[in-house]
């Protein structure tokens, strides 16, 4: 395909309720949408960037800058392309993952429009539907979480992921488990907040049979977490340590993560993304899909990720409505704890144009 042109779209969607976790409280999900025109389709990529640089070195800003000035031309001097030629292209260009997932993401999408294949087809698909986890922020009170915990499993989520930080873990775990017992599959996600000399307060969480625990200490703490892993029982899951399938590779050998939460934006796209799977597939170690507070565009994508063979725990694929009362596109609804896999061309959504311009903060078009 020949790039005729890039559309980078601010938007800012309101959350239904606010979102917590140990980097900060969201009320409102600003990010970037692209859309990439071709002289064959359009494709749509969603950046998971946000406004500031408290979960990721990246923000939306830099994400702008970095598209505009370096990665968009970049792209566009390499002639026509192939979704699979992106990240070659965009290589020589130091870090800024999230921002090469969605313009990839888009160039994916417009090719696989241009054919008439889907998502799910080409990443490798085995399921038309997938079990659906919902993430629990941390919330101002115990009751106010078990309350809100027995909402979500009403709504038929299979999964419950619990945030914590320091102070906020061993009780509000134990709540939960007493008040809806040992059948309801329970994780936690520390997004950083511990250290190893935490390892034994940590520990006591092992009585409480979680699936695992994510990410408990600093990304580029890998020996870390191997360590960690030897002193509690509860299985480690690393999230924000995996950037590449080679990173995938190195942290299961040394024993840091004997699960492996795989999210496209972090890892620089989905193609990247399979990879991770491929790895992890072959070294047994079970994947799920994180999320990041995705519209209708990157859930589509995300779905359709979490339906290869080896993302056998359920993921932070939850439906629209835990985040936002009007999403851009068909809201995605949650049908007996699952949700569909999209099979039309590409994503196998559109954004909807007056749901779209509801929540635009601003356009940019970059002609190449």
């Amino acid at each position: 395909m020949k790039l005729t042109g890039v559309e980078l779209r601010r938007v800012a969607m309101p959350l239904v309720s606010p979102f917590r976790t140990s980097f900060g409280t969201q009320t409102v999900r600003e990010l970037v949408l692209l859309r990439v025109v071709t002289d064959e389709a359009e494709g749509w990529g969603e950046c998971v960037a946000m406004a500031d640089p408290r979960y990721s070195s990246e923000y939306n800003d830099g994400v702008v800058d970095v598209l505009r000035r370096f990665l968009v031309p970049a792209l566009a001097a390499a002639g026509p392309v192939v979704a699979t030629d992106v990240a070659r292209v965009l290589a020589p260009f130091k870090g800024h993952r999230m921002a090469k997932a969605a313009l990839e993401t888009a160039v994916l999408d417009a090719e696989l429009r241009s054919e008439g294949r889907s998502f799910a087809r080409e990443l490798g698909a085995v399921r038309d539907r997938v079990p659906c986890g919902v993430s629990v922020g941390i919330m101002d009170s115990v009751p106010a979480l078990v309350d809100a915990v027995g909402g979500y499993l009403d709504e038929g989520y299979v999964r419950i992921k619990l945030k914590i930080e320091t102070g906020w873990d061993v009780e509000p775990v134990r709540a939960v488990r007493e008040a809806f017992g040992d059948d309801v599959l329970l994780q936690v996600d520390a997004n950083t907040a511990y250290t190893l000399g935490d390892a034994r307060h940590l520990a006591r969480l092992d009585p409480f049979d979680l699936l695992l625990i994510e990410q408990p200490l600093e990304e580029e703490d890998v020996l870390g977490h191997a360590e960690l892993a030897k002193q509690i029982a509860t299985p480690v899951c690393l999230d924000e340590s995996i950037v590449s399938a080679q990173s995938a590779a190195a942290a299961i050998r040394l024993g840091a993560a004997a699960i492996v939460n795989i999210k496209p934006g972090r890892v620089g796209g989905y193609l990247e993304a399979r990879r991770i799977h491929d790895v992890c597939v072959a070294h047994g170690v079970p994947v799920w899909c994180g999320g990041m507070l995705e519209t209708g565009l990157g859930r589509a994508a995300n779905v359709a990720l979490a339906a290869l063979p080896g993302f056998t725990l359920p993921g932070d694929t939850s439906g629209s409505g835990r985040y936002y009362a009007r999403d851009v596109t068909e809201p995605f609804v949650l049908d007996d704890g699952h949700l569909a896999v999209p099979t039309g061309p590409g994503l196998g959504v559109l954004p909807l144009e007056d749901e779209l311009a509801a929540v635009t903060t601003g356009t940019e078009w970059l002609p190449v």
